[in-house]
């Protein structure tokens, strides 16, 4: 059992997240096998790795821990333009309230070849979208892609959510926790 200063940090956390005001960036659920084909389009899910089982259920978890610990959602949740992060968003907070934005390509691709200024200038635009406060009383959520060791949010595992505290435009954000899918049912757990 988690000690008494635990149960204070996940209590003060939980009602944070109630309040609002933060970024929920989460990748998306267990994906299969493989990687994306060479000739990948993002209306033909047949040419990408898409969720697995386990990734599916993942998702439907997700939206269903945030559910039950009252945490607001500000919609549409943002998504990469795959299969998988899109199917993620969808089973998490319905079909209806999902927009996909091309942006969270250039995140996927960090992990290839880029040349520095192109990594540099999606990371300076990844810094700048970190920054915009969400609506009053809600939470951001941005359902996309890990990132290669060391840049950006750092590696990220299946549903792991990273909660950022953006700090206004041109002031940079904060990074306030990484939760796991346990983690969060744990702050459900603990936090009631």
């Amino acid at each position: 059992m988690e000690g008494e200063d635990d149960l204070e940090i996940s209590k003060s956390l939980l009602d944070s997240l109630r309040d609002g005001g933060f970024i929920f960036y989460v990748r998306h659920g267990e994906a299969t096998v493989g990687e994306d084909r060479p000739n990948l389009n993002f209306q033909n899910c047949y040419t990408q790795r898409n969720l697995s089982e386990i990734g599916r259920n993942q998702a439907i978890y997700y939206g269903e821990i945030l559910r039950y610990m009252r945490i607001p959602i500000s919609y549409p949740v943002i998504t990469s333009p795959f299969c998988r992060t899109i199917e993620t968003a969808q089973l998490a907070f319905g079909s209806g309230n999902v927009k996909a934005d091309p942006f969270w390509v250039e995140i996927y691709k960090l992990s290839g070849n880029l040349v520095s200024e192109e990594r540099k200038r999606t990371l300076d635009n990844l810094q700048s979208l970190l920054e915009i406060q969400p609506e009053e009383g809600r939470n951001k959520v941005i359902i996309a892609h890990s990132f290669p060791k060391g840049i950006g949010l750092g590696q990220i595992s299946d549903m792991e959510t990273i909660v950022v505290k953006p700090l206004g435009q041109g002031k940079g954000f904060k990074e306030i926790a990484r939760l796991s899918l346990a983690d969060l049912y744990d702050l459900w757990r603990f936090g009631l």
